[in-house]
């Protein structure tokens, strides 16, 4: 581990500890506790512990200490380093040391920025944190915003889709965990602006005027002028491919800390931790060992080296994914019901297993530009080890709320489940059956042939809109480089994060929202709150699938097969969390049967109206 001071201003600090020891005699109760709080301030490990009757490890005592004394705090720590947790931990010192204060915890998604809102509050309820427990005030947790209350201070958990709500606030602390996933476009048009807002603007003017008036007289010198506090950004995240913005914002950092003659406003620290610099108390080894064995070095060194990487080495490289991906804040975004109009593809990876560690079952959403022959991906869903119950439902969720036009589903499992949600009473009662049509569509030169044979079959009207895809070896190579080819040519997008207006529209919908398992993590019970965690699951889904395709990797059998799927390493690991593929999978059938719509709807349809008398 080493230290670079860089040449930004140095702080302005008194040796607060040597000045303690020199003090004598009684000491009157206001010096007193003028004394103490200027001793708490200095050594945040000994408050800390008598606060919350938490040790700090040193690297966390230096985070900390790091957070309060600059402007803009970047982390770029590995995983399971206790970013939450330390976070926290500055953040509940800052309201108690800094009354007044309103610290904003913001992050990619709310169910995160309430991780370290709850860090806070596991740190109350501690019997060691009496003295804490007394100056914590009223908390409340409504669903789209959480506050608790430290004497005059505030700390505010907020979700990051909503940006009129945060534009209504006005925080000094802007806390943002997974700083990787903020959209630059908030970054800059909404979280910077909250640092540019002083608190006491007149009366800091009107020290300035007489602070030049005392100049101007030759009472004091420009160094001897008030240090007013500044706002901070405190900013946390693993390492990201260089190509993406955080790596741009270190880059920044870096040049405003070492190079002297950057316009430099504000004082900024960079704190760098991979995994070996975390105590050994702290880091367990078969976290490490696990994730050698179900991740590739890329990753590896990204999550647990906290180091930036170049592209990825997989088959489908992720910066052409990320061309392909929405700007966040922009349109089209996620969504969890169809817009009017619009219509849709759903492919779907079915899994039957109801173990945690089988295969995801996979559905992904594709919205259809018919004018430009392109889709975006605006919905997913990959659940593992739920009954088929819960998949039927969401199944027919997605298909009550979205216009799809055309099922594409892979045939190993497609039949039992297409024939099981017919014969079940969930499409029963509606009288929805799902029919299927079949052409070969394999072999190129009876293409044109086949296509009209599926025009034919294929009909809207009674649901005869389901093609289940045999996966021959030939289909699977070219439904990749059909992808592939999508990717490079932009014909295939990702959907942007639901903000502001399109993140109310998403909110304002009316789904079956109590009757669907989405996520393993579920724990909201609230209707609100649990619409709120499935939009921005939605995202994370979307980031799944374009982290499956990266891992992808491309081999050759001795007789010519190719053969795509994870690496060799990732493939053996076994158990709840190990990579898996079924997102691309769907993916992959998704994008064919976008293709092979338009190209089947491009083919006039043939009615078969048997014998036709011919005059001679």
């Amino acid at each position: 581990m080493s230290w670079e001071v860089g040449n930004q201003k140095p702080l302005k600090r008194e040796d607060v500890n040597k000045q303690v020891m020199d003090l004598e005699g009684y000491l009157e109760d206001t010096k007193a506790k003028i004394w103490l709080y200027k001793f708490l301030k200095e050594n945040v490990t000994f408050t800390t512990q008598l606060l919350t009757g938490i040790e700090l490890f040193p690297f966390q005592h230096m985070a900390v200490k790091a957070m309060m004394e600059n402007d803009y705090f970047l982390g770029i720590w590995s995983r399971g380093m206790s970013k939450s947790f330390s976070t926290g931990i500055f953040a509940l010192l800052d309201a108690m040391l800094n009354q007044g204060v309103h610290i904003g915890i913001i992050s990619k998604s709310f169910r995160q920025s309430k991780m370290i809102f709850r860090k806070i509050e596991d740190i109350a309820q501690d019997k060691k944190a009496e003295l804490f427990q007394q100056c914590i005030g009223k908390v409340s947790k409504s669903n789209d915003e959480w506050s608790m209350q430290i004497g005059k201070s505030r700390i505010t958990a907020l979700p990051l889709g909503d940006g009129e709500k945060l534009r209504g606030f006005r925080f000094q602390r802007i806390i943002i965990d997974e700083l990787l996933l903020m959209p630059e476009k908030v970054l800059n048009e909404v979280i910077m602006p909250f640092l540019a807002v002083v608190e006491n603007p007149t009366e800091r003017q009107r020290i300035r005027d007489a602070e030049d008036a005392m100049i101007a007289a030759g009472k004091m010198t420009e160094e001897e002028r008030t240090e007013w506090p500044s706002n901070k950004m405190i900013g946390l995240s693993s390492a990201s491919y260089k190509f993406e913005y955080l790596y741009k914002m270190y880059q920044a950092y870096e040049n405003m800390i070492f190079n002297p003659g950057a316009k430099n406003q504000g004082r900024r620290c960079i704190m760098q931790f991979s995994y070996d610099c975390a105590p050994k108390a702290l880091y367990d080894e078969n976290l490490i060992s696990q994730a050698r064995g179900t991740m590739s070095q890329s990753q590896i060194d990204r999550e647990f080296n906290a180091q930036f990487t170049d592209d990825s080495a997989g088959y489908f490289k992720i910066s052409k994914m990320a061309e392909c991906t929405i700007e966040d804040g922009e349109s089209p975004s996620i969504e969890v019901a169809g817009e009017e109009g619009a219509e849709y593809i759903l492919a779907f990876d079915p899994s039957w297993s109801e173990s945690e560690a089988s295969d995801d079952f996979a559905i992904q959403v594709i919205k259809l530009l018919p004018e430009e022959k392109k889709g975006i991906l605006v919905h997913s869903y990959a659940l593992p080890g739920t009954n088929l119950k819960k998949h039927m439902t969401y199944f027919k969720y997605v298909l009550d709320h979205f216009n799809v036009i055309m099922i594409v589903g892979d045939y190993n499992g497609g039949v039992q489940f297409i024939n099981s949600c017919n014969e079940s009473d969930l499409f029963k009662k509606d009288k929805l059956k799902i029919g299927t049509f079949d052409a070969g569509l394999d072999n190129p030169h009876d293409y044109t042939k086949d296509l009209k044979e599926a025009r034919k079959q294929y009909n809207v009207s009674d649901n005869t809109i389901c093609y289940l895809r045999k996966p021959t070896s030939v289909w699977i190579r070219n439904g990749n480089e059909m992808l592939q080819t999508a990717f490079d040519r932009k014909r295939l997008y990702f959907a942007a994060t639901a903000m502001d207006d399109n993140y109310s529209m998403q909110k304002a919908k009316k789904i079956p929202i109590k009757e669907l398992k989405f996520s393993k993590y579920e724990d909201e019970k609230n209707v609100g709150a649990k619409m709120i965690d499935f939009i921005e699951h939605q995202k994370d889904m979307i980031d799944l699938t374009k982290a499956e395709c990266a891992l992808i990797q491309v081999s050759s059998s001795s007789g010519g097969t190719q053969s795509f799927d994870l690496p060799s390493n990732l493939k053996r690991q076994k158990g709840v969390d190990r990579p898996r593929k079924d997102s691309y999978s769907a993916l992959v059938l998704g994008n064919w049967g976008m293709n092979i719509y338009y190209d089947m709807m491009n083919v006039p349809k043939e009615n078969n109206y048997g014998f036709v008398p011919t005059f001679i």
